[in-house]
């Protein structure tokens, strides 16, 4: 779906008033806006915002709304493999910004920035005080693009962190918690912590960990920060590997775990790696592996680096490492 700008309707098709060229510019701005985000309904804020940069700077504006799961990243690899260039708003929470890079990784012409509208927005916490930055279209139009790391599982991109194990679970039941008004992000994670964790069963990877984290960014689960030193664009992923050990000791190693405390891990328990390439293999069930919130069941599972797949842009000056410890 695409929002004419002019007319103030939604429609299928492209609005003449959004398609038409501007001047000399062909550099396209496309907000892609998940309708599901969130606690509230924010499509009015976005086209508001989008329509303001058409009026105030004379841009080439289009507003899409995703219809389904995985329809952010349909639009953005259509819009990508068109060859133009183009800026895409990723309007969403964690999961439409993983759709949006993955539809646009490895394209030249193609840059993406996020408008954080969902309930943990966990990749944006990465770039510190410049978060409030990125709530404005105003902030981010012109921002200079810099390429970022991905991890590449299996052939799908995430940003962030891409989890394995007992953690998946409980990301994977954040979205039955989440559906409580009363809770936030990092309320509903804890809470699927507390229900898998001591509650739930933990898995075995390859007979031995319960849990495999790669970290190219610092946060997930709402706040969590397994490795505080990981960096976006160094080409360094960071891998922390848990043992399969008893709920009770995982439940009590877990604050610790979450705030990336390693020094008070125990170093039999826990193990770090910065392995350009990690491969898991359950013979005897499903790996659920989270991807920047979004889950998935497979047998195998190779988690590489995709150095310098994506191209970001933002606020003057911002930094994905800016939190980095």
């Amino acid at each position: 779906m695409r929002y004419d700008l002019k007319k103030r309707v939604c429609a299928g098709e492209v609005s003449p008033a959004a398609s038409s060229k501007r001047g000399t510019c062909t550099l396209k701005h496309i907000f892609i806006i998940n309708p599901s985000a969130g606690k509230n309904d924010s499509r009015q804020r976005i086209y508001t915002m989008a329509e303001a940069l058409r009026e105030k700077h004379g841009l080439d504006v289009q507003c899409m709304l995703t219809a389904s799961v995985g329809h952010a990243a349909t639009l953005a690899r259509g819009l990508a493999e068109s060859g133009e260039e183009v800026r895409l708003y990723a309007c969403g929470g964690d999961g439409t910004v993983n759709e949006v890079a993955n539809g646009i990784a490895g394209y030249a012409n193609a840059a993406m920035t996020c408008i954080p509208i969902g309930t943990g927005n966990d990749f944006l916490k990465n770039f510190g005080a410049d978060y409030e930055k990125f709530l404005d279209a105003e902030n981010l139009w012109n921002g200079e693009t810099q390429a970022l790391d991905l991890i590449d599982c299996s052939g799908r991109y995430c940003l962030t962190i891409a989890c394995s194990g007992i953690d998946a679970r409980i990301a994977e039941s954040v979205h039955k918690f989440s559906a409580n008004p009363h809770l936030s992000g990092r309320g509903s994670y804890l809470v699927s912590v507390a229900a898998n964790g001591i509650f739930g069963r933990i898995g075995r990877l390859e007979d031995d960990f319960a849990l495999v984290s790669m970290c190219n960014g610092r946060y997930y689960g709402g706040g969590s920060t397994p490795v505080p030193e990981a960096r976006m664009n160094d080409g360094v992923l960071h891998t922390v590997l848990v043992k399969n050990i008893s709920k009770l000791r995982f439940a009590r190693l877990f604050p610790d775990y979450s705030a990336g405390n390693h020094e008070k891990l125990p170093k039999d328990v826990v193990r770090f790696s910065t392995a350009k390439v990690v491969r898991i293999h359950s013979d005897d069930g499903d790996i659920v592996t989270c991807l920047d919130g979004e889950c998935s069941h497979s047998h195998d599972v190779t988690l590489r680096l995709a150095d310098k797949k994506l191209n970001f842009f933002g606020p003057a000056g911002c930094d994905p490492n800016a939190t980095a410890r």
